[in-house]
């Protein structure tokens, strides 16, 4: 297993982005063939035979969430989460500016299956280039009577709008998405009922990440079983992986699932930069576990990396070099989720706060033997008992590096200060990545 594009394979192409060009290339191809000769619950069919789950990190099946929406109804909504707000991740905005029309033909497949007249791309507020350019993408397509009523002349239509949220992390939980949608403040929403049910002004809603949708167009066009002979059997296709910090060659790389880590970080990364070892990662952005750098066979994929003690999540690889200071990187990932927390429940909105001032005072040399058990004890209190994932994010490196690096904390606890500074090895890396 090894690079393999699909999702960048006109990327060459340097004009892919108009219309005349992506069509020339078979764009649109899936979407007269689904609207022209295919019933929408065989689209479903066909998405859920060719195993694609969400890539946008939960992996949920994708045809098994659009068969959720009830059997009859009246008006339902395609949401595509293109907030992108995770630390270290940066392939959707790479699909969305290089090829936008790869993704509206894969809005209006998933519209089409679901039977939604209107689909809705929210953009993180940071994206505003981007949105400019899904506008004039979704007016080239509208002029060319692919977006808006009676498609290839059938009796089905669908619009595409691009809304830009405010740059707020928890809109990327899908409830709160839909809350920003319909222009209230971004809170998770409790479930159920769950937004097949009742989402987007009340009607039954389906949610895709951007990288998902962009994989339903081949899919359609290629079938189930091209898409299965791809990847590992329980997480067939592509991943793009997103890697950033001291390689290198960081950037976006597309490669089958199943593939070591070690491929990603040696033969597309070109390795670690200045010849420094790896001391850390985190595989899935900064709400993913991180893993010691010795762990780097672990096959990317749904299933590994949860047997490795961490999640695969959106693939945004974060590397962490040997001079870096562990704690120093989990206090700049601890402030992150607690300025993040929408504060709508207790122990996310209280729990945050005290796990980013307690790793500050252990790192500024006023740690306590205490602390640790207390940290791990505030860990315990937060998973699982917040509205949503959120809290569990911002527990999950706590956890992950006291496990892994715990002499490091008492390093800092026994001498009283930071045996690392000053931090050239990390304040850049997790800026790049989008957490300091």
């Amino acid at each position: 297993m090894a690079q393999k594009t699909v999702l960048f394979k006109h990327l060459e192409q340097p004009e892919i982005h108009r219309l005349d060009v992506y069509r020339d290339a078979g764009g649109y191809g899936a979407l007269r063939t689904a609207v022209n000769d295919l019933a929408p619950a065989e689209v479903t069919q066909m998405v859920k035979d060719s195993g694609l789950r969400g890539r946008g990190g939960a992996g949920f099946p994708t045809g098994m969430k659009w068969s959720f929406l009830p059997k009859e109804y009246d008006t339902s909504y395609l949401v595509c989460n293109a907030d992108e707000s995770e630390p270290g991740a940066f392939k959707d905005r790479e699909l969305m500016e290089r090829n936008p029309h790869q993704l509206i033909e894969g809005c209006l497949l998933a519209a089409y299956a679901i039977r939604a007249r209107h689909a809705f791309i929210y953009v993180r507020g940071e994206y505003l280039a981007i949105k400019e350019l899904l506008d004039a993408a979704i007016e080239q397509a509208r002029q060319a009577g692919l977006v808006g009523e009676r498609i290839f002349g059938k009796d089905w239509g669908c619009e595409v709008s691009v809304y830009r949220g405010a740059g707020a992390y928890i809109c990327g939980e899908e409830s709160a998405m839909l809350d920003s949608l319909e222009g209230f403040r971004g809170f998770p929403r409790l479930r159920p009922p769950f937004p097949a049910v009742r989402g987007l002004y009340g009607k039954p809603t389906v949610v895709n990440n951007v990288e998902t949708l962009a994989n339903v167009p081949h899919i359609v066009a290629n079938g189930a079983e091209w898409f299965k002979s791809t990847g590992t059997e329980k997480s067939p296709g592509t991943k793009i992986c997103s890697i950033s910090g001291p390689v290198n060659r960081p950037g976006n790389y597309e490669l089958e699932m199943g593939t070591p880590f070690r491929y990603l970080l040696e033969d597309c990364a070109g390795g670690m930069a200045g010849g420094k070892s790896l001391k850390a990662y985190i595989p899935g952005g900064a709400s993913a576990p991180m893993l010691p750098g010795d762990c780097q066979d672990v096959g990317i994929d749904f299933e590994s990396y949860p047997a490795a003690g961490s999640t695969m999540g959106s693939a945004s690889f974060i590397l962490f070099p040997e001079d870096c200071c562990i704690v120093f990187a989990q206090l700049r990932i601890s402030e992150f989720f607690s300025h993040e927390s929408c504060g709508k429940c207790t122990p996310c909105r209280e729990g945050s706060r005290w796990l980013r001032q307690m790793v500050e005072r252990i790192e500024e040399g006023g740690g306590r033997e205490e602390d640790l058990p207390i940290l791990l004890d505030v860990t315990d209190n937060m998973v699982g008992k917040c509205f949503c994932a959120l809290g569990d994010f911002a527990t999950s490196n706590i956890v992950a590096s006291i496990r892994h690096f715990r002499h490091e904390y008492e390093q800092h606890i026994r001498e009283r200060r930071c045996p690392f500074r000053p931090h050239p090895a990390a304040e850049p890396l997790l800026q790049i990545a989008g957490v300091a």
